[in-house]
C-alpha cells in the first residue's frame, strides 16, 4: 500500500525536502505532492497562462485561480495531509490549506511548535494528530504501516 500525502505550509525552507528523505531513509511507502514550490512560478503562473494582466491584484487573482486548482486536485486524492506552521513566515496558506483538508475529511497532522498552540488551538483540535516537529509527523506516518509483529 502506496500513501500519497500533500505537504501543506510555506515553500521557503527546506521543510519538504527534510520530510522526503527522512522518509526514504525509513522506507515509508508514500509519494509526496503539494504546492508550487517554485515562488518565482507560482506568483507568475497566471500571466504564464492567460497573458499580461492589467495590474498587481489581476495579476495575484489570476495565479490564485491556477494555484488554488492544483491545490484542489492535488488535495483531493491525497490520503493524507500533513501541514506545518513555522514561526518565521506568514501562515496564510497553510491554514487554508489545513482547513480545506479537514472540510474534505482527509486525515491530517498538523506540526506546529508549542509557541503557536493558542493561536491554533480550534484547528489543532480540528486534526487527528498535532506535532511540534518533523521527526514527530514521520514517527506518526511510520506507525501506519508498522506491523503488529513488530
Amino acid at each position: 500500500m502506496e500513501l500519497i500525502v500533500y505537504l501543506a505550509g510555506e515553500i521557503h525552507s527546506n521543510w519538504r525536502q527534510e520530510i522526503k528523505e527522512k522518509a526514504q531513509a525509513l522506507q515509508l511507502p508514500v509519494k509526496f505532492v503539494g504546492p508550487m514550490e517554485n515562488h518565482e512560478r507560482s506568483d507568475h503562473i497566471g500571466e504564464e497562462i492567460l497573458g499580461t494582466q492589467p495590474n498587481a491584484i489581476f495579476k495575484d487573482e489570476a495565479a490564485s485561480k491556477i494555484n488554488n486548482l492544483r491545490t484542489t486536485v492535488l488535495m483531493q486524492k491525497a490520503d493524507l495531509v500533513i501541514a506545518l506552521f513555522g514561526e518565521k513566515y506568514k501562515q496564510w496558506n497553510t491554514a487554508m490549506d489545513a482547513s480545506t483538508a479537514v472540510a474534505l475529511n482527509k486525515p491530517l497532522i498538523l506540526i506546529r511548535p508549542e509557541a503557536l498552540h493558542h493561536p491554533l488551538k480550534e484547528l489543532s483540535n480540528k486534526a487527528n494528530v498535532t506535532v511540534e516537529t518533523v521527526n514527530q509527523a514521520l514517527k506518526v506516518l511510520s506507525y501506519i504501516f508498522e506491523e503488529e509483529n513488530k
